[in-house]
């Protein structure tokens, strides 16, 4: 079985600019992880102890609207992610992965929806089920059910943390 939608990580090129200088202007500064478990959004998976990584502002709206043309206004906004210091491989190919990244049953997870224009559409929250998969698949359809809502970022609501972004499949 594999998800139903496909989570993005973050881009390769976005990457390098945020290795370098990140979305709030400031530089990247690594370091390595001594135990590791905080959600990777390049590979969009956990860190592993000893990986060196970054924790970094990111703007995933923003990087979005510049790719589309989209205006997001006062919808746009940053906050941290954690990122390999260095490249890596990133996330496991389209259709491969059994499960959508960092769940956890019990978890609670936001859906934003977001129209092509970059403007908030709605959400849902999401207390993840024991059936993980079957649980984002349905919040997903139930979002692209609505013909306005072009992608739909999924952020915890414990740290309001930006985990991944889903676009509406073509």
């Amino acid at each position: 079985m594999s998800t139903a939608f496909t989570p993005r990580a973050i881009d390769p090129d976005t990457l390098k600019q945020l290795r370098d200088t990140d979305d709030a202007g400031r530089p990247c500064v690594s370091y390595t992880d001594p135990e590791g478990g905080d959600p990777l959004r390049c590979c969009l998976r956990p860190v592993r102890e000893g990986e060196r990584v970054a924790l970094v502002s990111y703007a995933p709206l923003r990087r979005w609207a510049a790719e589309t043309g989209a205006e997001p206004g006062a919808y746009d906004e940053q906050g941290p992610v954690f990122i390999h210091a260095d490249p890596c491989e990133g996330p496991e190919p389209a259709g491969t992965r059994d499960e959508y990244p960092f769940v956890r049953a019990g978890a609670l997870r936001t859906f934003r929806r977001y129209s092509a224009e970059g403007r908030i559409v709605g959400g849902r929250l999401l207390e993840i089920p024991e059936d993980t998969t079957a649980g984002f698949d349905a919040a997903f359809a139930e979002a692209f059910a609505e013909p306005e809502v072009a992608l739909v970022h999924v952020r915890a609501v414990e740290y309001g943390c930006f985990h991944f972004e889903v676009r509406r499949p073509e």
